[in-house]
């Protein structure tokens, strides 16, 4: 994610004019996005785009201010000190118009005070109080920051900037993924397909039960996310409102942290330390996580799928599959897809473990940490994308799966074993061993059609059982495979 400088060092190349490294080429420090240092703000910045308005370093300044606006409102708004003014509609409007103004200008400002602050949040502060003039305010600057610690302010900031890139972003993408997975779920619901368990021939299924177990397996996950509670706290330098206290003894601080963190839609976590301790964090990344490798596994099932025929992938006009190869598509938007859900796993995994863990009341783990939340988002979404992309390409092989399935008729042994036992529990003669007689007829053999049906004539089976597995094939030995896609619905 693209991040804005922060409390720049004189030695820092990053900030200098480019110059020649020691190989005498020109440094590409300064250089487009098209060589920035990750992939994610170079070659796949299109497809993450979107999470750039709540997880960059940018997003979480402006959400700062945010955050510091409305603490300075509703100290107001509730009279919480003795002397604070009534403010105008006009002066909590401008006070507000400062967030949605935020833009470049605003971030290099930021940037320029930080410097000389040398601390994020404090910066966010002066930079508050220099608009406050303009709206008649000059004289309330030490309400700025009123009885906060810096984490009461970058708690809140992240809880917000996670929460709406979490339900404004990446739910909406993930949604949009397991619908079009549950489409074609719905149209292949009947395409029968010879299942692989442990990689061998086994009982046969359809194409659509198959892609709806991923979809449903994705939208618990999705579900499970949607109902995360973003927590925030706003209780001073070690969770007891002790500066509070002191200040304005009266108030009931608990209940005007309470009601402020709740303004923000956020849910109150009324024992901290100096920090929020950032279990809702991990375990919102474990959701996450679980779905990006439930989707890791449809795309290692689809790719296999695609290296034995059952999908055909659509060329696009004018790409190159191998560089030697002309006839080659290959299935790179799902292999893609593997490496950058890896990647966020990976990313996900140690947020999770690192950001439960402050040594007594605060140490900075979890600041530096934090600062990798868009990487890890922006892998998931990257892949979620190539996915859609990979899915969009597919043609459904029936013929290749119909010649598949009648390759393997020794798959009705299960079927037949298992008639014979309901025969013999039904007092039909002959009915005994019914394992395996099959076992010794299908074990490392193939069998064909016609061995098949002159196994089953010789059984002895009543009338009923016998027509109706002389009448039962690979294709049709589905069971309820096609109408157990409706559970998406």
């Amino acid at each position: 994610m693209a991040q804005t400088p922060s409390a720049p060092a004189a030695s820092d190349s990053l900030y200098l004019e480019p110059t020649l490294l020691d190989s005498g080429r020109v440094s590409l420090a300064q250089a487009e996005p098209a060589v920035a240092l990750g992939a994610l703000d170079g070659r796949y910045r299109p497809a993450v785009a979107a999470l750039v308005d709540h997880l960059s370093e940018a997003a979480l300044n402006r959400n700062r201010v945010h955050v510091e606006v409305e603490w300075f409102i509703h100290l107001c708004e509730n009279s919480v000190l003795p002397g604070l003014p009534t403010l105008s509609p006009e002066q909590a409007s401008g006070l507000r118009q400062i967030v949605l103004d935020f833009d470049s200008a605003a971030i290099a400002e930021l940037a320029q005070i930080e410097a000389v602050t040398v601390h994020d949040v404090k910066a966010v502060e002066y930079f508050i109080g220099r608009r406050l003039a303009d709206l008649g305010l000059d004289d309330l600057k030490p309400l700025v920051h009123f009885a906060c610690t810096s984490e009461d302010i970058n708690n809140l900031a992240y809880a917000v900037g996670i929460r709406d890139a979490v339900l404004d972003v990446w739910v909406p993408a993930a949604r949009a993924l397991v619908e079009q997975i549950s489409g074609m779920a719905r149209e292949s619901s009947e395409v029968p397909m010879l299942s692989r368990t442990h990689g061998q021939p086994a009982t046969p299924t359809t194409l659509g039960k198959e892609l709806a177990v991923f979809a449903h397996r994705l939208n618990r996950q999705i579900q499970r996310v949607q109902t995360t509670q973003f927590l925030g706290k706003i209780n001073g330098a070690t969770g007891t409102y002790a500066a509070h206290s002191v200040a304005a003894p009266d108030a009931d601080w608990q209940q005007i942290s309470r009601q402020f963190v709740e303004s923000l839609g956020l849910t109150w976590n009324p024992l901290t330390t100096q920090i929020e301790s950032h279990d809702w964090q991990a375990e919102l990344y474990a959701d996450v996580a679980r779905f990006n490798r439930i989707l890791h596994n449809l795309c290692t099932d689809v790719w296999s799928y695609i290296s034995i025929g059952f999908f055909r992938q659509v060329p696009v006009a004018g790409a190159t599959g191998s560089s030697t190869m002309p006839h080659k598509v290959n299935p790179i938007r799902f292999e893609n897809a593997e490496a950058n859900l890896e990647i966020s796993c990976s990313l996900l995994d140690t947020l999770g473990a690192t950001l439960v863990t402050s040594r007594w009341q605060r140490d900075l783990t979890d600041s530096s940490s934090q600062r990798n939340i868009g990487t890890a988002f922006g892998h998931s979404l990257l892949a979620i994308s190539n996915v859609a992309k990979g899915l969009e390409r597919l043609d459904v092989a029936d013929d290749v799966m119909a010649a598949d399935l009648e390759a393997n008729w020794e798959v009705l042994g299960e079927a037949i074993q298992t008639v014979m036992r309901a025969e013999a529990i039904a007092g039909t003669p002959g009915m005994d061993d019914p394992y395996e007689r099959l076992k010794e007829l299908t074990r490392g053999h193939r069998v064909d059609s016609t061995r098949m049906q002159e196994f089953v004539a010789d059984l002895g089976l009543s009338p009923a059982a016998h027509q109706r597995l002389s009448q039962l094939s690979p294709a049709t030995y589905t069971g309820v495979a096609a109408s157990l896609v409706s559970h998406l619905d």
